[in-house]
């Protein structure tokens, strides 16, 4: 299955560059190996355009696969793979990391690692919703572990230090007794 998917890849990025190598009679064939009668209009299955162009390698000069096949597989892990964000922002000017300035903004960090955020909707359209809704909207909620790893990712060190302010309310939550995270 997965060589299937590779092959019909492969075919597609070299069935893009054949047409130029079809109309310049040297250069092209040079450059791929290829021959004008090797590619031609063929059915390809419904999960795909009825019809496209794609390289019969049956019908190559020597019989054997082109010298782009080579160049080509090399770089299809690197294509075929989802992206993923981890991270965040970094400096342009030393690669460092840079903290993402909504997290600051929507998030507490207690010293404990925990991180503290309102509920959902706190703010939003509080003229239909009841008092009881309110005050439950007005709690603040621990996040998970998972959340706290990536809020952790997203802040630098200057985020995660002691602050001692005068009357602080969360004082008692800073340290965590009998806690596991």
């Amino acid at each position: 299955m997965a060589a299937a998917v590779v092959r019909g890849a492969v075919a597609g990025i070299v069935g893009r560059w054949a047409p130029w190598a079809a109309r310049c009679p040297g250069a092209g064939r040079a450059l791929f190996g290829l021959s004008g009668r090797c590619v031609k209009l063929v059915r390809v299955p419904a999960a795909a355009p009825l019809w496209k162009r794609r390289l019969l390698w049956g019908n190559l000069p020597g019989g054997g696969t082109p010298p782009v096949l080579g160049s080509v597989t090399s770089l299809l892990p690197s294509i075929l793979q989802q992206p993923v964000r981890t991270l965040t922002y970094c400096s342009l000017r030393k690669g460092k990391r840079k903290t993402v300035k909504a997290v600051i903004d929507r998030f507490l960090r207690l010293h404990n690692g925990l991180w503290v955020r309102r509920k959902a909707g706190y703010k939003k359209k509080l003229w239909k919703k009841s008092a009881a809704q309110k005050k439950r909207l007005r709690e603040l909620v621990l996040c998970t572990r998972t959340q706290c790893k990536l809020l952790d990712k997203m802040t630098t060190s200057f985020w995660k230090r002691r602050n001692w302010y005068v009357d602080d309310p969360y004082q008692k939550y800073h340290d965590r007794t009998n806690l596991r995270v």
